[in-house]
């Protein structure tokens, strides 16, 4: 299947939340995480994570990531952003 303009589509997700520690990957709540939403690639993935991270500079412990669901979905097929 195809997105716009004939383009692969590669399912990428953006979330975030609060983490305990500077250094981990441990959300301190996880009924308070911020999805983001799910984008059809990289680039559009991307400039939602960037707006979101820049949003919450002030707050150390606040970080966004973007998640390759193309990768999970087919992970035979791991070429790609």
């Amino acid at each position: 299947m195809t997105g716009k303009k004939g383009k692969k589509q590669l399912l990428h997700l953006v979330f975030g939340g609060e983490l305990t520690r500077l250094d981990g990957t441990e959300f301190r709540d996880l009924q308070a995480l911020d999805i983001v939403g799910i984008y059809p690639d990289y680039e559009s993935a991307h400039a939602a994570w960037k707006a979101k991270a820049q949003a919450s500079v002030d707050n150390a412990h606040m970080r966004y990531f973007v998640v390759h669901l193309h990768r999970l979905l087919q992970p035979e097929s791991s070429s790609g952003a």
